[in-house]
């Protein structure tokens, strides 16, 4: 016996065994009928024609015969709609002694839920003869007992039913004795042997027959019984049962050789036909085996378990014989109380391990609960934890219905472990549990993530092709195939972009490359996008972008803008004689393509005719005096300017400046040797072609120069203030002011103005800004000296 268990169930539908049919299932059962003994694979009827429904239907709503006792004594071929016996049915064996053998069962259709009800009668057939207990059985009868006193012998059984079943008894013919046949109320038959005429022991002491039973059959089975009947001396009294009949009721859980009651008699007769003895009268098989009497005392105890699911009560047949042979009959009704000694059965009908996330309301399993015992022992209640998406509906009688309640995520959680309990409410309650675990399957309902919007990529210019740049990483919290990412770049926004020359990007990790060597100076930064893509079906996808930003590399010489390197004519410069300390002789001007610190520029002197006498400012190339000048010193004075950037390592350039000593800016202009003697040298038709084709490309370049400069310095006067523009980055906004301490003893301030794009090197003008009278003494002894016209131009 099961100990018992007291639950509270979180989710309780509280079901009885006996619940009304719903509105899914067939009202009127079918029925059919079918010969005990028949070979098993034997057809019964053609079930989905019965049903009216299509031959290919019961397959495809997946049907099954369910029986009420779980043993599949049927089976249903779904190909051809046929129901089929699986094995030879033994009505005995089913049902025992009831006449009407019916089993039920149950039709089960799935997608969607529907039952039948159906029933199988199962016919008897005479295949057992009568059967007497025993061979032999001895009657003791007193002689001088009157003719018609009755005398009761030993049943037959017979297995079956009906008109197959025990009918009557004959005795063989003899001239003291005949059979009477009564009728019991349960429906049996019984033999009653009657007396016809007056017995003498002295004449015959002894008589032998046989009694024989007969079933109904056609031709009918029989069994026999040799009947001894010993004539006995006279006995004038036979016992009598105080009480007839007794009834009492037994727990079914009681213990072996528990006391039941006890039967008492009484015979008024005195010394040995006074003494009685008890025993069972005509008792079956399973009276004898389950309960024993005392022979004595008349108590009768408990020999086997009983069990009320299988036999609810026993009629059983007393007898009390005196020592004179005389007997008295009496009636013992023992009735079997039910006891909870039985838990709740639960079985699996249907079950759906695996559910696809996001499906609307699915049914998972259908199940059928059974208590064998009764009452309120039989009564059940189902539940599951209240912790679970998932609903409990009673369908049929006692089957149920387990399906979703709402559509699971699998990225929540992934499987679910129902506990499916089944309660009764007997006293103590006892329970039954059945675990069912369910797969949540992935449907691709999510998109690849990023985990950043935006990535910003730095790579250092003239980079190896295929350098790793960096990574976008991107998740999918589906499963398999549906979180499997693959990466790609996105067309440019910018059509003009080459993206598909400058970076590629790895399919399966998302790692990023650089296809060729980038140039910071034609290319700061580009931005694209990159797109993750799952393998789901249909497959979706996120996208993120992605800027990289290219870092300078100090790889660009610095550009000297003036004096000019053309590989003309040098340049001299003039300085007079009188010039004080801190003269500005000229300025050395120099752009670099790099940026930040490699861009940075200082000046040095790097040679000269005569040390000492110039220097150059670091910061602005500014080339002065160092000294006064004295009449000891050379005319002509060659420099050497170093331009150096602030890169690692740096990078430089130099500038030669002819520098020449003059009394007075009314000086007539002394060529260089170094000039003189190569004119000299020089054809003089060739130089003389070569000076006008020199001067009219001068002056056609000096007026589109002027044109250009006049109209860039008025628009931009009108922008702002009459300031000329400088790009961001490379010369200050603002005028420098420099105070000159030698023949131009005024103040005097001058401005660089360069093309918009600085990277050209183009050095656009160079326009100082002298008070009025020093411009027009410079300008007569600039006239005065035409190869210092490229120096300055003046507004």
């Amino acid at each position: 016996m099961k100990m018992p268990e007291i639950i509270q169930p979180n989710r309780q539908v509280v079901a009885f065994v006996l619940m009304v049919f719903l509105s899914q299932a067939c009202l009127e059962p079918i029925r059919y009928s079918v010969m005990e003994e028949t070979e098993s694979g034997s057809f019964i009827a053609h079930l989905a024609k019965d049903l009216g429904l299509g031959t290919g239907e019961l397959a495809t709503r997946s049907a099954r015969v369910v029986s009420d006792d779980d043993k599949q004594r049927l089976q249903l071929d779904r190909q051809t709609g046929d129901l089929l016996l699986r094995e030879k049915l033994d009505r005995e064996e089913l049902c025992g002694p009831v006449e009407l053998c019916v089993l039920h069962f149950q039709v089960l259709l799935e997608k969607p839920v529907q039952f039948f009800e159906g029933e199988l009668s199962i016919q008897d057939i005479n295949d057992h003869s009568p059967v007497f207990p025993t061979g032999e059985m001895l009657l003791k009868i007193p002689e001088n007992s009157q003719p018609g006193t009755l005398f009761p012998l030993k049943l037959a059984q017979d297995l079956d039913v009906g008109s197959n079943g025990l009918q009557k008894y004959t005795i063989n013919p003899n001239s003291h004795f005949h059979v009477l046949n009564r009728n019991h109320s349960e429906g049996k038959k019984y033999p009653d042997l009657v007396q016809d005429k007056a017995l003498d022991r002295e004449e015959q002491a002894e008589f032998t027959l046989t009694l024989t039973a007969l079933d109904g059959a056609s031709p009918p089975r029989s069994g026999t019984i040799t009947v001894r009947i010993l004539i006995m001396d006279v006995n004038d009294n036979a016992p009598e049962f105080v009480h007839t009949p007794y009834e009492v009721q037994v727990l079914e859980n009681s213990p072996l050789e528990s006391p039941i009651l006890s039967v008492s008699a009484k015979d008024r007769d005195s010394g040995n036909f006074g003494s009685i003895s008890y025993g069972f009268f005509q008792a079956s098989d399973e009276i004898k085996q389950t309960f024993s009497i005392n022979e004595v005392t008349g108590e009768i105890r408990l020999t086997k378990k009983l069990d009320f699911e299988h036999i609810k009560s026993y009629h059983v047949e007393v007898e009390a014989i005196d020592g004179g042979g005389l007997s008295g009959k009496g009636t013992v009704v023992i009735h079997v109380v039910d006891v909870n000694d039985n838990a709740p059965e639960l079985t699996i009908s249907s079950l759906t391990n695996s559910i696809p996330e996001n499906a609307p309301e699915t049914v998972v399993s259908i199940f059928r609960i059974r208590d064998k015992d009764s009452e309120d022992n039989g009564k059940m209640i189902c539940s599951i934890p209240d912790n679970l998406p998932f609903l409990l509906k009673p369908t049929f009688k006692n089957f149920y219905t387990l399906l979703t309640e709402s559509p699971l995520d699998r990225e929540s959680q992934a499987e679910y472990n129902i506990t499916i309990t089944v309660t009764d409410l007997g006293t103590p309650r006892l329970k039954t549990q059945h675990n069912i675990t369910v797969t949540v399957s992935d449907v691709n309902d999510n998109a690849p993530a990023f985990s950043q919007t935006t990535y910003t990529l730095r790579v250092r210019e003239n980079n190896s092709p295929a350098l790793h740049l960096g990574s976008v990483s991107a998740t999918d919290a589906d499963s398999g195939a549906n979180a499997h990412v693959t990466y790609s770049l996105l067309p440019p926004q910018d059509p003009q972009l080459p993206l598909a020359s400058l970076v590629s990007i790895n399919a399966d990790n998302g790692q990023l490359f650089a296809l060729r060597s980038l140039d910071y100076e034609a290319l700061q930064a580009f931005e694209f996008g990159v797109r993750a893509a799952d393998r789901g079906s249909p497959a979706l996808s996120s996208q993120a972008r992605v800027r990289v930003l290219v870092l300078d590399d100090n790889d660009n010489s610095p550009f000297v803008l003036y004096p000019p390197q053309n590989g003309s004519a040098p340049c001299t410069e003039l300085v007079p004689r009188a010039a004080e300390a801190g003269y500005l002789v000229t300025k050395v001007v120099a752009v670099d393509g790099d940026s930040g610190q490699n861009a940075w520029l200082s000046y040095q002197l790097l040679r000269a005719t005569e040390p000492g006498l110039f220097g150059v400012w670091a910061h602005n190339g500014e080339v002065r005096t160092a000294r006064l000048l004295s009449e000891r010193d050379a005319v002509k004075h060659r420099l050497v300017v170093l331009v150096k950037d602030n890169g690692e390592p740096p990078r430089s350039a130099s500038v030669t400046l002819h520098v020449l000593l003059v009394d007075g800016f009314s000086q007539p202009y002394l060529p260089l040797p170094e000039v003189a003697a190569a004119e000299a040298q020089a054809d003089p038709l060739t130089v003389y072609l070569v000076i006008a084709l020199a001067s009219v490309s001068s002056l056609f370049l000096f007026s589109v120069l002027v044109f250009v400069a006049v109209r860039l310095c008025r628009r931009s006067r009108a922008a702002s203030a009459g300031r000329c523009p400088v790009p961001e980055g490379h010369f200050p906004g603002h005028l420098v002011d420099v105070s000159g301490t030698g023949t131009l003893s005024q103040s005097y301030q001058y401005e660089v103005c360069l093309t918009g794009v600085p990277r050209t090197g183009e050095f656009k003008f160079l326009k100082p800004v002298f008070p009025n009278l020093l411009v027009e003494d410079t300008e007569r002894e600039i006239k005065e000296n035409p190869n210092c016209r490229n120096s300055f131009v003046f507004n």
